[in-house]
């Protein structure tokens, strides 16, 4: 038992030597400053289409009634807050550490993936709201031309942010096909009964 125990800890031993010695070629540095400089040109494109948004539709509000008025009211409010979210996110990009371990780094990059996922979740709720006040428009009187206007604002806007947020994804996804993930995919672990198996492929 005891000699057991003491080959399972020299291989552990090991299989950490050799991590340590494959991720030196690794710049965790560089591959956080690489994910930061993503997010923020991403917030600088959803920035610019919120400015794009808010100039356009916040003079056509003035010029316009009925269902387009509403539609551009719509246009102006939803990217008011795209705009706070952009700035957010640049803000956060420029101060975010980028000095960080390998599995910070995993988790950091990761953690990113898994927001645009969700978001773009969202993005189709909204698209199915907007779908759902436009349909509704048909069978009311009553602000009829507000759920249409509304409804097609909704629709537009959730389907730039759906674009937005899988391009974004896409984006983050081939920055982690790099050395980092390289490393993990090549080290192989394995427990049989003839004992613990540990493979590093260079």
């Amino acid at each position: 038992m005891a000699k057991q125990k003491f080959h399972f800890i020299r291989i552990l031993i090991l299989m950490f030597c050799t991590l340590q010695l494959s991720a030196q070629d690794f710049d965790t540095e560089e591959f956080n400053q690489k994910r930061l400089d993503i997010n923020r040109i991403g917030m600088t494109v959803l920035g610019s289409w919120a400015l794009g948004n808010i100039a356009v539709s916040g003079v056509s509000v003035f010029q316009s009634k009925g269902e387009a008025k509403a539609f551009h009211q719509m246009n102006v409010g939803w990217n008011t807050v795209n705009l706070l979210i952009a700035g957010w996110g640049y803000y956060q990009s420029l101060n975010a550490l980028t000095d960080l371990t390998s599995m910070e780094s995993i988790r950091e990059h990761e953690t990113i993936k898994r927001i645009l996922l969700f978001n773009a979740g969202l993005d189709l709720a909204y698209i199915a709201g907007g779908a759902f006040l436009l349909e509704r428009s048909k069978n009311v009187e009553k602000n009829r031309e507000r759920f249409s206007g509304f409804g097609k604002s909704i629709m537009l806007q959730g389907g730039f942010l759906f674009a937005f947020d899988l391009v974004m994804y896409l984006i983050h996804q081939n920055h982690g096909n790099n050395q980092l993930y390289r490393i993990m995919n090549n080290t192989q672990f394995s427990l049989s009964p003839a004992g613990f198996s540990f493979l590093m492929e260079f």
